[in-house]
């Protein structure tokens, strides 16, 4: 496949889940890619996951100072950049009493803050055309208790696509979002005993009957950074599940 060939393609949060296998994806459609995560060690062991063919960058989404040194890294490799995806995020859930300044804050500097000045720093090394993708999440969609901040950081990124795709169309950089349902990864792993609850109780509010994969977003951002969508501009790609629609 080469849906993405020649393309020069940086992925935020790619050392698990969404990020890691958008990635093997974009590789095998033929783009050169460079992915972000804070971990050294998670870092190496994503560029050995996927042979070794990635540009790794040390950085911290939620940090602006972290964003000017990624384009800085990424000029120092590459001539330009055809498409980012931006998919590192902070899933913190939590009942409204339960959030502190300090919390909300780095919540909203990952999600939020931090794509925003990593575009800002990356806007003069964007090609003409490129293609950002935003990935945002269903729970901008619905009320689902526990993920108020977490949602309205989201929902943020929607309404980037939107307005940045009206500043920035005169560049030839188009901004779309890519919105998942609840997806199956190693996350839940962290959740020790819980995790099988918590995934039966997921999977019910799913009319599709089960969670999304890996795979089955990374698609959807391959056809989101690629040319085939290059008709697309300030909008969302639902990939739920049917959580929202139905």
């Amino acid at each position: 496949m080469s849906r993405l060939q020649g393309k020069y393609a940086l992925i935020t949060g790619g050392t698990g889940g969404i990020g890691l296998e958008a990635a093997r994806q974009f590789l095998s459609e033929g783009a050169t890619v460079a992915i972000t995560g804070r971990s050294t060690s998670g870092l190496e062991a994503a560029k050995q996951e996927l042979g070794g063919r990635v540009l790794t960058i040390r950085s911290d989404a939620g940090d602006a100072a972290h964003q000017d040194s990624v384009a800085t890294t990424l000029r120092e490799h590459w001539p330009q950049l055809d498409a980012l995806f931006v998919n590192a995020a902070d899933m913190t859930h939590r009942s409204l009493a339960d959030w502190d300044e300090a919390a909300f804050d780095a919540l909203l500097a990952t999600n939020l803050k931090g794509p925003f000045f990593l575009i800002r720093a990356l806007l003069p090394f964007f090609a003409n055309p490129a293609s950002i993708v935003l990935c945002s999440s269903v729970a901008a969609h619905i009320g689902l208790p526990q993920s108020s901040v977490y949602a309205a950081s989201k929902a943020g990124l929607l309404s980037l696509a939107r307005t940045l795709s009206g500043e920035l169309k005169s560049r030839g950089i188009r901004v779309n979002a890519l919105t998942p349902g609840p997806t199956e990864t190693s996350a839940f792993t962290k959740l020790g005993p819980e995790q099988d609850t918590l995934r039966a109780q997921i999977r019910k509010m799913v009319p599709a009957g089960r969670m999304g994969t890996p795979l089955e977003l990374a698609k959807a951002a391959v056809f989101l950074a690629s040319d085939e969508s290059r008709f697309m501009l300030g909008g969302e790609l639902l990939v739920d599940g049917g959580v929202s629609t139905l």
